[in-house]
Protein backbone atom coordinates (compact mmCIF):
# COMPACT_ATOMS: atom_id res chain seq x y z
CA UNK A 1 0.00 0.00 0.00
CA UNK A 2 1.29 3.39 -1.00
CA UNK A 3 2.08 6.05 1.42
CA UNK A 4 -1.40 7.97 -0.39
CA UNK A 5 -3.16 4.96 0.45
CA UNK A 6 -1.90 4.84 3.96
CA UNK A 7 -3.06 7.96 5.15
CA UNK A 8 -6.28 7.73 2.91
CA UNK A 9 -7.11 4.81 5.63
CA UNK A 10 -6.41 6.83 8.44
CA UNK A 11 -8.03 9.70 7.51
CA UNK A 12 -11.17 7.29 6.74
CA UNK A 13 -11.43 5.78 10.27
CA UNK A 14 -10.98 9.27 12.01
CA UNK A 15 -13.18 10.92 9.40
CA UNK A 16 -15.99 7.81 9.93
CA UNK A 17 -15.04 8.16 14.07
CA UNK A 18 -16.88 12.15 14.22
CA UNK A 19 -19.95 11.41 16.46
CA UNK A 20 -22.55 13.27 14.37
CA UNK A 21 -25.08 11.75 16.40
CA UNK A 22 -23.56 12.45 19.63
CA UNK A 23 -22.94 16.00 18.91
CA UNK A 24 -26.52 16.16 17.28
CA UNK A 25 -27.83 15.48 20.93
CA UNK A 26 -25.72 17.73 22.96
CA UNK A 27 -26.44 20.51 20.67
CA UNK A 28 -30.07 19.79 22.45
CA UNK A 29 -28.71 19.76 25.62
CA UNK A 30 -28.98 15.58 25.81
CA UNK A 31 -26.57 12.77 25.88
CA UNK A 32 -27.63 10.78 22.73
CA UNK A 33 -26.22 7.40 24.33
CA UNK A 34 -28.73 7.74 26.82
CA UNK A 35 -31.91 7.72 25.15
CA UNK A 36 -33.63 5.18 22.82
CA UNK A 37 -31.47 2.50 21.84
CA UNK A 38 -28.01 4.09 23.51
CA UNK A 39 -26.11 4.24 20.02
CA UNK A 40 -25.37 7.31 18.27
CA UNK A 41 -26.46 6.33 14.71
CA UNK A 42 -28.86 7.96 12.72
CA UNK A 43 -32.23 6.28 13.69
CA UNK A 44 -31.72 6.52 17.44
CA UNK A 45 -31.08 10.41 16.58
CA UNK A 46 -34.51 10.59 14.37
CA UNK A 47 -36.65 8.64 17.34
CA UNK A 48 -35.39 10.76 19.97
CA UNK A 49 -34.75 14.19 18.51
CA UNK A 50 -36.91 14.15 15.73
CA UNK A 51 -36.55 14.40 12.04
CA UNK A 52 -34.70 17.92 11.29
CA UNK A 53 -32.12 16.69 13.53
CA UNK A 54 -32.56 12.81 12.21
CA UNK A 55 -31.52 13.53 8.43
CA UNK A 56 -28.49 15.51 8.64
CA UNK A 57 -27.48 13.24 10.90
CA UNK A 58 -28.24 10.12 8.76
CA UNK A 59 -26.64 12.31 5.30
CA UNK A 60 -23.32 13.06 7.24
CA UNK A 61 -23.48 9.52 8.40
CA UNK A 62 -23.57 8.15 4.87
CA UNK A 63 -20.85 10.59 3.43
CA UNK A 64 -18.65 9.29 6.41
CA UNK A 65 -18.50 6.38 4.14
CA UNK A 66 -19.04 7.85 0.28
CA UNK A 67 -16.38 10.07 0.60
CA UNK A 68 -13.41 8.40 1.41
CA UNK A 69 -14.13 5.28 -0.87
CA UNK A 70 -14.71 7.31 -4.17
CA UNK A 71 -11.28 9.00 -3.28
CA UNK A 72 -9.58 5.33 -2.63
CA UNK A 73 -11.56 4.27 -6.40
CA UNK A 74 -9.82 7.36 -8.06
CA UNK A 75 -6.43 6.93 -5.81
CA UNK A 76 -6.02 3.50 -6.33
CA UNK A 77 -9.05 1.17 -7.39
CA UNK A 78 -11.21 -0.80 -5.73
CA UNK A 79 -8.90 -2.75 -3.24
CA UNK A 80 -7.58 0.67 -1.72
CA UNK A 81 -11.09 2.03 -1.99
CA UNK A 82 -12.64 -1.14 0.52
CA UNK A 83 -10.09 -0.78 2.98
CA UNK A 84 -10.52 2.75 3.28
CA UNK A 85 -14.68 2.26 2.84
CA UNK A 86 -14.24 -0.24 5.67
CA UNK A 87 -12.09 2.10 7.83
CA UNK A 88 -14.59 4.48 7.87
CA UNK A 89 -17.42 1.82 8.92
CA UNK A 90 -15.23 0.77 11.39
CA UNK A 91 -14.65 4.35 12.81
CA UNK A 92 -18.78 5.01 12.88
CA UNK A 93 -18.93 1.83 14.79
CA UNK A 94 -16.42 2.24 17.15
CA UNK A 95 -15.03 5.68 17.33
CA UNK A 96 -11.91 6.39 19.47
CA UNK A 97 -13.55 9.55 20.45
CA UNK A 98 -16.57 8.08 22.22
CA UNK A 99 -14.39 5.29 23.55
CA UNK A 100 -15.59 3.02 20.90
CA UNK A 101 -19.39 2.81 21.16
CA UNK A 102 -21.02 3.97 18.19
CA UNK A 103 -23.26 3.58 15.64
CA UNK A 104 -24.56 0.32 14.24
CA UNK A 105 -22.96 1.36 10.65
CA UNK A 106 -25.55 0.89 8.20
CA UNK A 107 -26.07 4.58 7.15
CA UNK A 108 -22.05 4.66 6.69
CA UNK A 109 -21.95 1.33 4.81
CA UNK A 110 -24.59 2.51 2.48
CA UNK A 111 -22.57 5.24 1.77
CA UNK A 112 -19.25 3.16 0.53
CA UNK A 113 -21.60 0.56 -1.31
CA UNK A 114 -23.14 3.59 -3.03
CA UNK A 115 -19.47 4.48 -3.82
CA UNK A 116 -17.89 0.98 -5.04
CA UNK A 117 -21.31 -0.35 -6.64
CA UNK A 118 -23.89 2.72 -7.16
CA UNK A 119 -26.18 0.69 -9.19
CA UNK A 120 -26.42 -1.94 -6.46
CA UNK A 121 -27.50 1.20 -3.71
CA UNK A 122 -30.62 2.08 -5.60
CA UNK A 123 -31.70 -1.46 -5.64
CA UNK A 124 -30.92 -2.34 -2.29
CA UNK A 125 -32.55 1.34 -1.26
CA UNK A 126 -36.02 0.26 -3.00
CA UNK A 127 -35.39 -3.09 -1.20
CA UNK A 128 -34.92 -1.47 2.09
CA UNK A 129 -37.83 1.03 1.62
CA UNK A 130 -40.21 -2.41 0.70
CA UNK A 131 -39.33 -4.31 3.73
CA UNK A 132 -39.67 -1.49 5.64
CA UNK A 133 -43.08 -0.55 4.14
CA UNK A 134 -44.15 -4.03 4.71
CA UNK A 135 -42.96 -4.87 8.15
CA UNK A 136 -42.62 -1.14 9.73
CA UNK A 137 -38.92 -2.48 11.68
CA UNK A 138 -35.79 -0.46 10.41
CA UNK A 139 -33.96 -3.31 12.21
CA UNK A 140 -35.07 -5.86 9.89
CA UNK A 141 -35.03 -3.64 6.81
CA UNK A 142 -31.50 -2.92 7.09
CA UNK A 143 -30.42 -6.45 8.19
CA UNK A 144 -32.04 -7.95 5.08
CA UNK A 145 -30.33 -5.51 2.61
CA UNK A 146 -26.91 -6.03 4.45
CA UNK A 147 -27.26 -9.54 3.71
CA UNK A 148 -28.47 -9.57 0.64
CA UNK A 149 -25.73 -6.86 -0.73
CA UNK A 150 -22.87 -9.59 -0.89
CA UNK A 151 -25.28 -12.36 -2.79
CA UNK A 152 -25.62 -9.65 -5.36
CA UNK A 153 -22.07 -8.64 -5.88
CA UNK A 154 -21.50 -12.20 -6.17
CA UNK A 155 -24.30 -12.66 -8.73
CA UNK A 156 -23.19 -9.51 -10.75
CA UNK A 157 -19.73 -10.69 -10.66
CA UNK A 158 -17.90 -7.95 -8.30
CA UNK A 159 -14.49 -7.79 -7.82
CA UNK A 160 -13.68 -10.31 -4.45
CA UNK A 161 -12.73 -6.88 -2.06
CA UNK A 162 -16.43 -6.07 -3.52
CA UNK A 163 -17.67 -8.83 -2.53
CA UNK A 164 -15.35 -9.72 0.70
CA UNK A 165 -16.77 -5.97 2.28
CA UNK A 166 -20.57 -6.92 1.95
CA UNK A 167 -19.92 -10.26 3.63
CA UNK A 168 -17.88 -8.66 6.23
CA UNK A 169 -20.19 -5.23 6.57
CA UNK A 170 -23.13 -7.93 6.86
CA UNK A 171 -21.88 -10.05 9.60
CA UNK A 172 -20.59 -6.94 11.53
CA UNK A 173 -24.55 -5.04 11.12
CA UNK A 174 -26.45 -8.40 12.30
CA UNK A 175 -23.52 -8.71 14.77
CA UNK A 176 -24.43 -4.99 16.08
CA UNK A 177 -28.18 -5.69 15.78
CA UNK A 178 -28.42 -8.82 18.41
CA UNK A 179 -30.57 -6.41 20.85
CA UNK A 180 -32.83 -5.55 17.84
CA UNK A 181 -32.98 -9.13 16.88
CA UNK A 182 -34.07 -9.94 20.15
CA UNK A 183 -36.62 -7.53 20.56
CA UNK A 184 -38.03 -9.13 17.29
CA UNK A 185 -38.47 -12.16 18.55
CA UNK A 186 -40.49 -10.97 21.93
CA UNK A 187 -41.95 -8.30 19.61
CA UNK A 188 -41.18 -5.17 21.09
CA UNK A 189 -39.12 -3.62 18.85
CA UNK A 190 -39.70 0.04 18.17
CA UNK A 191 -42.07 0.19 14.85
CA UNK A 192 -41.49 2.99 12.23
CA UNK A 193 -44.61 4.61 13.14
CA UNK A 194 -43.66 5.69 16.69
CA UNK A 195 -40.49 7.65 15.11
CA UNK A 196 -40.36 11.19 16.56
CA UNK A 197 -39.53 12.82 20.05
CA UNK A 198 -40.12 10.67 22.85
CA UNK A 199 -40.02 7.10 20.28
CA UNK A 200 -39.05 3.59 22.06
CA UNK A 201 -35.84 2.38 21.46
CA UNK A 202 -34.63 0.28 18.48
CA UNK A 203 -32.22 2.04 16.45
CA UNK A 204 -30.57 0.64 12.88
CA UNK A 205 -28.03 3.24 12.02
Amino acid sequence: MSAAAAILVVAAYVGGSLPLGYWAGRLRGIDIREHGSGNTGATNVWRVLGRRVGVPVLVGDLLKGLVPTLVGLDIAGPGVAVVAGAAAVAGHTFPVLLRFGGGKGVATSAGVVLALTPLHAVGLALLFVVVLWLFRYVSLASMVTATLYPVAAIATGEPWPVVAFGAVAAVGIIARHRANIGRLRAGTEARTSRFGRGAAAGGAL
